[in-house]
């Protein structure tokens, strides 16, 4: 079987690269090549997708079984690749979100059938739109689409924070010494996270799954916890205690140095449980079995082992100063009424 990966050596393709080779696939990944040494076993194409002209040169005479996109956030990168891909693949897989779902949501578990509304993230609206060029591709010119939605998926290199700056490194410096890290609301938000070795797991169960064609389905781990439980069990991967900053994401949502609002108001802000039916109906067998607390100190090692990863924030922790500086003063405040 012969795979196609736009992107591939990001956190989430990479381990699907990986997990293709061992299967013994021909993987072929089309990207800049700033990270080939990522994924030595895998064809390279070099070339930036969005020089149309020059990809479509490249990838003449080439037919795929599956194409995987795994970096379009428009529907203007869609209709390209539509364009470069109709006739050369049995299945176009593209990797949308999990924030795409209705936000508020009016249901407490969310299914591949609640509704896409997410009026407070352009990200969302814009993958939004994408799902629905691809469906309209699908209906009308039997274009062979797969729409896959993470939710919150981290890998090795990768920490779980629900609010940072450029480096979520800054967050982990801080808990290492002994500074509050800032958590949207009370902290009490149930979300899910999922490795993005599980994830692969099932993302390659719907490669070349003729069950999964015009299909969109969600893959995530069956965990629910807390933002709470999950900055307290970042800090016990690194030994530290964990001391929250509590803040309203109405208020974090004003800050002008970040663009916090999306993120949280349209996505970290909600609760989100997913039923994984679906996913496991696609693909019989799947189940999530990295657990969090497991996953974590994994990152924990990796950094340690690779210190050239341990980028400091400096202006992101001025910020989270001056906010946890503010919330003391005014609950000195507010206990004073």
């Amino acid at each position: 079987m012969k795979a196609l990966l736009i992107g591939g050596t990001g956190n989430i393709s990479l381990y699907i690269t990986r997990r293709l080779i061992e299967l013994g696939w021909d993987v072929t990944l089309i990207n800049r090549g700033n990270r080939r040494e990522l994924a030595p076993r895998a064809h390279q194409i070099i070339c930036d997708i969005e020089d149309e002209d020059r990809a479509a040169e490249l990838l003449s005479g080439h037919r795929f079984d599956v194409v995987a996109q795994f970096i379009a956030y428009t529907p203007d990168q869609i209709a390209r690749d539509i364009r470069l891909f109709r006739g050369k693949t049995r299945q176009y897989i593209f990797i949308s979100s999990a924030s795409v779902y209705q936000k508020p949501p009016s249901m407490p578990v969310i299914t591949e059938s609640t509704p896409l509304y997410n009026p407070f993230w352009q990200y969302s609206r814009d993958k939004i739109a994408c799902e629905d060029k691809l469906m309209r591709a699908y209906r009308e010119e039997d274009f062979p689409i797969t729409i896959v939605r993470p939710s919150h998926t981290y890998g090795d290199g990768k920490w779980i924070f629900p609010v940072q700056g450029n480096s979520a490194w800054q967050n982990v410096l801080r808990i290492l010494q002994g500074k509050p890290v800032l958590v949207p609301g009370d902290g009490t938000t149930l979300w899910t996270v999922t490795h993005a070795e599980d994830f692969a797991t099932g993302f390659v169960g719907l490669m070349g799954n003729i069950h999964a064609i015009g299909e969109n389905v969600h893959i995530t781990g069956d965990e629910a916890l807390t933002w709470n439980q999950i900055c307290l069990a970042t800090a016990q991967a690194v030994g530290k205690p964990f001391i929250p900053c509590y803040v309203p994401s109405s208020i974090l949502a004003k800050i002008a140095a970040y663009d916090w609002g999306g993120g949280l108001i349209g996505d970290k802000n909600n609760c989100a449980l997913f039923d994984n039916t679906k996913i496991k109906r696609l693909v019989p067998g799947f189940r999530a079995v990295i657990r969090f607390d497991e996953g974590i100190r994994r990152v924990a090692k990796h950094y340690d082992e690779h210190p050239e990863l341990k980028t400091e924030d400096a202006a992101f922790d001025q910020v989270c100063d001056r906010i946890v500086s503010l919330m003391a003063t005014l609950s000195e405040d507010i206990s004073r009424l």
